[in-house]
């Protein structure tokens, strides 16, 4: 087996980043022109780059359509229970988003809309204790979710790209009902109340969402705001991680959008 120097190596690394072909850089260099595929493929993953036009296609680099409603769900998933691993035993990024098993109808909500956004890729999930992960492969899933980064996301910046604020935009309660999903419910609160001198018992629903992240609650709340959802944080601990949507009007509108999970 010919072993190359890393001075070859750079060079066709070089060559490729402007714009030459892959065949024109092997004959150049005499390199056999898999080497040079796959000198451009680990290049491209380790500036965490598009892995190019591979099929299946991707809507970053091909252009190829998206179902937007899917995806501002799942964005909303990932943002709350969701990890892009960029590498496996299988040499693909994948992404898995965990869980719970009590609300089932959530995780085939979940597999559904991977199975849009990615409708030429497998999901499957795995069984953990009292949850399963939904996971999807893809060599584009760092082009669908830039926000990917080393170490855990409220420890780094979470911003949309402008192409994914416009799809939140476009779909903002699939966005929220992905956010409540993952990292909230819906409960019933109840208090008591003197009414003629007599102390009754009052229930009232509420939605709760709780992330550590203040710019993955700041996207949650700015989408509430666009909607006319009134909402406000209650700090637990003395740390503001919670955000409660309980005004009897905001609470109809959460009903007729999201609901409970199942």
């Amino acid at each position: 087996m010919t072993v190359h120097s890393a001075e070859v190596r750079q060079q066709a690394l070089a060559l490729l980043r402007t714009g030459s072909r892959g065949a024109d850089v092997a004959r150049q260099l005499n390199v056999p022109r898999g080497t040079v595929a796959y000198w451009l493929h680990m290049d491209r993953a380790r500036r965490g780059a598009c892995p190019g036009a591979h099929r299946p296609a991707c809507h970053r680099c091909d252009g190829v359509a998206l179902d937007e409603s899917a995806y501002a769900y799942v964005l909303g998933l990932y943002l709350g229970d969701g990890h892009v691993s960029r590498y496996s035993r299988h040499r693909v990024p994948n992404l898995m988003i965990t869980l719970d098993d009590a609300w089932p109808g959530v995780q085939n909500a979940a597999e559904a809309a991977l199975r849009k956004v990615f409708p030429e890729n497998a999901t499957c999930r795995v069984r953990r204790t009292g949850c399963h992960n939904i996971k999807v492969y893809s060599k584009h899933l760092v082009c669908l979710f830039p926000q990917h980064g080393p170490g855990r996301k409220h420890e780094r910046e979470i911003a949309l790209e402008p192409w994914q604020r416009r799809i939140v935009d476009s779909h903002p309660w699939d966005f929220v009902r992905g956010l409540i999903h993952s990292d909230g419910c819906r409960v019933t609160n109840w208090t008591t109340r003197l009414v003629a001198g007599e102390r009754k018992r009052y229930e009232y629903p509420r939605y709760w969402f709780t992330n550590v992240s203040d710019d993955i609650r700041r996207l949650y709340t700015d989408t509430l705001d666009s909607l006319g959802v009134e909402w406000k944080n209650c700090a637990r601990a003395g740390k503001p991680y919670n955000v409660s949507v309980a005004r009897r009007a905001s609470v109809a509108l959460m009903d007729a959008h999201v609901g409970p999970k199942y």
